[in-house]
């Protein structure tokens, strides 16, 4: 099939240019449907980023707004056009769009001055109404202040109330609320220490907006997590969140399996489907597979159809990188788990507080899944609560976890240049140059260790997810610390026969019962030998093998070779 070029959507969030371009649309008008039919008055719909949130707002936008402007060419041929449901609402709204998805600000008085530039754009198409004289003193002025980015918090908490009050008046309909992204400014003062400012605000501006206003048709808003209730949504009775785990809008943002195989037969290149579903599949979403169509659309109009990790390129990642590394206890075993390709199972919370996520782990593997890092595999219920088993969902994600993962592993042992010298020294067999870099990595991580108290266990998982981060191209490495089948602690095992292998048994020293260094590395070797650890890398082929045991005692490592 000869390849054809498609003029294709990347990055256009706004839905009459991407229509007017002639740009590839995938039809999510449906959405329209899925609003009007929802029984609750305001939906919150959370959505990993980059997923169409925001182009699917714009659509709801251009469909139910009042304009003169006749909006039917940018519907013609999508399903919104042909439904009986829809046809009846299109333009014929008051409608307000607001989108924080660029507020990230360092401070809050950076943020409340991105906010009320948004609040400002809101009422610019609107100033005719402050002009014509029709307006209360006391509107007059708030308005004024709004439109002028002069405004009080305490008058911005109004715009919403105040507006929609306005134009449900002037126009004799009700009007829709369109909020996209809301939960960025949030996100921005978790990081930058202004929390609870920024639930505060968007606490009274979305109340005001959306509970109990009679001037309310509809309301629907996005963001990446249901921010917990009680903290922006409290009181908001009318209010219905439809999240990842629910049916009901599972297939209106991201694409689905039939939605890339007609975009690569499009482009007359049905070959590349199998590539895209490895890494940018993976994701059930209301227990349809969704692919990220962030990534899909980036990779489709790259001119070498090299597979990137695109989505995660779009942001930082420093959230979520500072939470695997320094969260809470138990998160690097974890970790470990599922960059070998495994599954944790684990309580899942859709209403998450933020300040709990880096002192819950429970919080913060529901953060991961609510944000798009892993995927639930599979759900069920514990006692009546929600369980899930989490994985990672593609090849994508893994690469950049497992990229966390190994500058964890160089923060701690000094640098990129000395994780390459430890694990050449490991498939040698160096036990010189290995106990070197093991101390080194043991002093930085002091405050995990104690010469009379228990494993270290987080510095031991550390180690072990740096290692699968290090070696996974050339070797699978596997632990099996908490088993209890008298299995190694660490095997490395190469990939194809000839590479060097190893078993590594690690040992804490009992000092209290007079154990020392030398006995327990005697005591480490001897168990490598009398259970014949290496069977597997014999199998494997590994030539040469080592045999290691390290022992720690306090902030010193000791290591030899047998």
């Amino acid at each position: 099939m000869t390849a054809r070029k498609l003029h294709l959507p990347v990055g256009q969030s706004d839905f009459r240019n991407l229509r007017q371009e002639d740009r590839y649309y995938v039809d999510k008008t449906d959405l329209v449907d899925r609003v009007l039919g929802a029984g609750a008055q305001a939906l919150l719909l959370p959505r990993p980023r980059r997923f169409g949130k925001t182009l699917g707002l714009s659509m709801l936008r251009y469909f139910f707004e009042r304009s003169a402007e006749d909006r039917s060419p940018l519907f013609a041929g999508l399903h919104a056009a042909a439904s009986e449901q829809a046809r009846p609402h299109f333009q014929r709204y008051p409608t307000l769009f607001l989108t924080f998805k660029d507020v990230k600000a360092a401070t809050w008085e950076q943020c409340f001055e991105g906010i009320a530039g948004v609040l400002a754009r809101t009422y610019e198409p609107h100033h005719h109404l402050l002009l014509d004289g029709s307006l209360k003193p006391q509107q007059a002025a708030v308005f004024a202040s709004i439109l002028e980015r002069r405004a009080t918090e305490v008058e911005c908490w109004q715009a919403l109330e105040l507006l929609s009050q306005l134009l449900a008046e002037r126009h004799g309909e009700r009007v829709v609320i369109l909020v996209d992204e809301y939960d960025t400014p949030i996100h921005a003062g978790h990081v930058h220490g202004y929390y609870d400012k920024a639930v505060t605000f968007f606490r009274n501006l979305l109340s005001g907006g959306l509970k109990d206003n009679p001037h309310l048709f509809k309301g629907v808003l996005t963001g990446i997590l249901r921010v917990a209730k009680e903290s922006v949504f409290s009181g908001l009775n009318n209010l219905e969140v439809y999240g990842i785990l629910r049916p009901e809008f599972a297939t209106s943002f991201g694409f689905t399996e039939p939605e890339v195989r007609r975009l690569v037969e499009a482009l007359g290149q049905p070959e590349l489907l199998e590539d895209i579903r490895a890494y940018y599949n993976g994701y059930r979403f209301g227990g349809e597979a969704i692919y990220n169509p962030w990534s899909v659309l980036s990779f489709l109009d790259s001119a070498d159809k090299e597979l990137r990790p695109y989505w995660v390129a779009t942001s930082s990642n420093d959230l979520v990188r500072e939470l695997l590394v320094t969260g809470p206890e138990g998160v690097r075993a974890e970790l470990e788990a599922l960059l070998a390709g495994g599954a944790v199972d684990k309580p899942i919370e859709e209403s998450i507080a933020l300040r709990d996520v880096s002192g819950r782990s429970d919080a913060l593997w529901s953060f991961l899944l609510f944000s798009g890092y892993l995927n639930a595999a599979e759900r069920y219920q514990v006692d009546g609560f929600p369980w899930a088993r989490l994985a990672v969902p593609n090849r994508e994600v893994q690469l950049e976890l497992t990229a966390m993962a190994r500058g964890w592993l160089e923060s701690q042992a000094g640098g990129a240049e000395a994780v390459r010298r430890l694990l050449d020294a490991l498939l040698r067999g160096d036990a010189r140059t290995v106990e070197r870099h093991l101390s080194q990595m043991v002093k930085v991580n002091a405050s995990f260790f104690d010469t009379a108290g228990p494993e270290p266990e987080r510095f031991y998982h550390g180690l072990v997810v740096g290692l699968l981060a290090s070696l996974g191209s050339r070797y699978e490495v596997r632990s099996n610390r908490e088993s209890g089948f008298g299995r190694c602690d660490v095997m490395i095992l190469p990939r194809v026969p000839g590479l060097p292998g190893v078993a590594l048994e690690l040992k804490t020293v009992d000092a209290e019962e007079g154990e020392t260094p030398d006995a327990a590395l005697a005591a480490a070797l001897r168990q490598i030998r009398e259970r014949d650890y290496a069977t597997e890398l014999r199998e494997r082929g590994a030539l040469p093998i080592h045999l290691v045991a390290a022992a720690f005692d306090g902030k010193r490592a000791y290591v030899r070779v047998g």
